[in-house]
């Protein structure tokens, strides 16, 4: 009767019946390195997990560099129009005028800061 369950297990498995001290160490085995792996995920987590200040440094600097870029661009425009006025009499068109001027001057360099303008575009499909 022995004989005839080794050969249906090797029949329908393809494989011979393993002992149980063999499945033990199999399982071992692979309990070892479910661990392991299970390891390698929770160091991965807690490096993940740390804030990476370098880039948020970074974001910091850029936003600040891109405020300024805007606000001295509206304040020379500014100045100049008050300079204009002052000197031409023509009060408040210089001042208008050049105002407007300072503020397209400074969305261009927050633009040209920020890299959107000098940016090349990729080819578009085709010969």
């Amino acid at each position: 009767m022995d004989d005839r369950n080794k050969t249906d297990g090797q029949a329908n498995s393809g494989k011979p019946d393993l002992s149980d001290a063999e499945l033990s160490g199999r399982l071992s085995g692979l309990g070892s390195a479910i661990d392991k792996v299970r390891a390698e995920r929770r160091a991965e987590e807690k490096q993940s997990a740390v804030p990476d200040r370098t880039s948020a440094t970074a974001g910091m600097t850029l936003a600040f560099r891109l405020g300024s870029e805007f606000v001295a661009g509206v304040l020379v425009g500014a100045g100049l129009g008050w300079g204009v006025d002052r000197l031409f009499g023509t009060a408040p068109w210089g001042m208008i005028i050049l105002l407007l001027l300072g503020f397209g001057a400074g969305i261009i360099n927050m633009m040209r800061a920020s890299g959107e303008l000098g940016r090349k575009k990729p080819p578009q499909g085709g010969a």
